[in-house]
């Protein structure tokens, strides 16, 4: 043991010794987990949320395309076999039966021997729907442009594959809708588009999801979720995580200080 000792170390040393037990009584420990994950786990389910409600309605398209098409293809088929021998076979009287009849025009035998104009216009149809489907959030406008999409590909097998040649295929028609013109599954499909399309364009319904005339929601507004409440929300948590962080660190200092002047 030392002969001499210092006062004024032996001040300052015990006062160090003060500060460090307040400092360690005081300071509190970081959190081991990072303050936003709760956010950025919120944030991306609503970015993967957001992901799959824009990809339902390219897939509803699709299916319902997919769909068309298997049947128009099947049934034509079907009555390639079934209905071979010409005669007409009645199945609400005369207002609608079955009769097969090879088609060198378009939809409803109309425009008789301009097989290749309508092959090339289906072509671009289906170019057009392809190209629109990248901003369809609908899935109204989704079944509507599937019904098309499939009819125009279920005639377009026929000109390009069936006799008698590529682009010049008769399509297989085989609904008689009593005498006035003689269909199929594709027709039926297109029309059914048609109709659904007037419907969606006089009701104001927009591909991407929107309607004409509702008032736009501004992201200013801050609402739940929105994009300026969330940089708000993380701007007070950041300023509050800020604080707790200073607080033990005066609160050390302040002991320190205290403990060193009762001592001297």
């Amino acid at each position: 043991m030392p002969d001499h000792v210092d006062p004024a170390s032996s001040v300052e040393e015990t006062a160090g010794n003060a500060g460090n037990a307040d400092n360690a009584d005081n300071v509190v420990p970081l959190p081991t987990d990072n303050p936003f994950s709760a956010m950025d786990e919120a944030m991306t389910s609503q970015a993967a949320g957001g992901s799959r409600s824009k990809r339902l309605p390219v897939i509803v398209l699709w299916l319902v395309a997919v769909i068309v098409i298997v049947v128009d293809q099947a049934t034509k088929q079907w009555a390639l076999s079934a209905l071979s021998d010409g005669r007409h076979t009645a199945l609400l009287g005369r207002a609608l039966g079955l009769v097969l009849v090879r088609n060198p025009g378009a939809a409803f035998s109309f425009a008789t021997g301009q097989t290749w104009i309508f092959a090339l216009i289906a072509s671009f149809v289906v170019a057009v729907i392809i190209r629109v489907s990248r901003n369809l959030a609908s899935r109204s406008w989704a079944v509507a442009l599937g019904l098309v999409l499939g009819g125009a590909v279920g005639n377009l097998i026929d000109r390009l594959l069936r006799e008698p040649g590529f682009l010049r295929g008769h399509v297989i028609d085989f609904i008689d809708y009593g005498g006035y013109f003689v269909g199929n599954v594709a027709d039926i499909a297109i029309v059914a588009a048609a109709v659904g399309i007037i419907i969606l364009s006089l009701g104001g319904w927009e591909i991407d999801g929107t309607r004409a005339g509702a008032p736009d929601k501004p992201e200013a507004e801050g609402s739940d979720g929105s994009p300026s409440s969330t940089r708000r929300g993380a701007r007070a948590r950041r300023k509050d995580r800020a604080e707790e962080l200073s607080e033990p660190e005066e609160s050390s200092e302040a002991s320190a200080r205290a403990a060193s002047g009762e001592l001297q």
